[in-house]
């Protein structure tokens, strides 16, 4: 007599039968963190280059400002000044555009800024983190180009690869590790010369003496020429074009 097969239901429900792409156990875990990396790269990646993203204009500043303040209301309002003569209103979904309004997709002066995109019609990209107390996205983002983070390193990552233009709004650590990381880069020529536009003179000066880093020779004295400043909406985008900024136009 024939010996009976065995079943095997066992082989078939252990986890390492599970398709690799399919086995959530397997993608958390500690070996598969450069996957992981990688797939918050490729995501957001696709997505901006099928809406022709080109490059942004990136808007930096904390999450704590509230509507109807005068730095929520100044960021609301170079969103739309951005927006309008930048280059994000050229084109359709897919059709190449420029200086795109891109923040950390969070409240605050984040929100602003796209807002003020969106009170013009235009595209504006939200790279938003998720954090333990639960950070939601913005409602001014445009929703396709609403992405979520795991990593502050790819979210920054994504926020500097296709910068043409910083606007830093006044912030805490969160703010500050983005300007500087932004500011080293440039500094070290790992980033192209972009513009950078500190906005409200008497925070920022009241805040970081950076004349103190040259006094104790810790950076060039030209090195504070690598950001300027601004006190309102209009002011920004000169300072931006005294700096190089290029709208959309111009980069063809």
């Amino acid at each position: 007599m024939a010996d009976t097969p065995p079943e095997n239901s066992a082989q078939m429900a252990s986890s390492s039968y599970r398709l690799p792409a399919l086995d959530q156990d397997f993608l958390l875990g500690d070996s598969m963190r450069g996957v992981r990396f990688l797939l918050e790269y490729a995501k957001a990646e696709e997505a901006l280059r099928a809406w022709g993203v080109r490059s942004t204009i990136v808007v930096f500043g904390s999450a704590r400002v509230k509507p109807g303040t005068s730095w929520y209301e100044t960021a609301r309002e170079f969103g739309r000044i951005a927006s309008e003569r930048g280059g994000a209103l050229d084109g359709k979904v897919g059709e190449v555009r420029d200086n795109v309004i891109a923040t950390g997709g969070g409240p605050g002066i984040m929100e602003a800024a796209n807002r003020g995109a969106t009170d013009v019609g235009a595209p504006s990209v939200g790279f938003n983190i998720t954090l333990p107390h639960e950070q939601a996205p913005n409602a001014w983002s445009t929703p396709e180009l609403t992405f979520r983070f795991h990593y502050f390193a790819m979210r920054k990552m994504h926020l500097a690869m296709r910068a043409n233009a910083l606007v830093v709004f006044p912030g805490g650590f969160g703010t500050f590790d983005e300007l500087f990381e932004l500011l080293t880069l440039r500094q070290t020529d790992k980033a192209p010369p972009i513009p950078i536009v500190l906005v409200d003179r008497a925070y920022w000066t009241s805040i970081i003496r950076f004349e103190a880093l040259v006094e104790h020779g810790m950076i060039a004295r030209t090195d504070l020429d690598l950001m300027g400043y601004a006190d309102d909406a209009e002011g920004i985008w000169q300072e931006l074009l005294s700096r190089g900024l290029k709208p959309h136009q111009d980069l063809e």
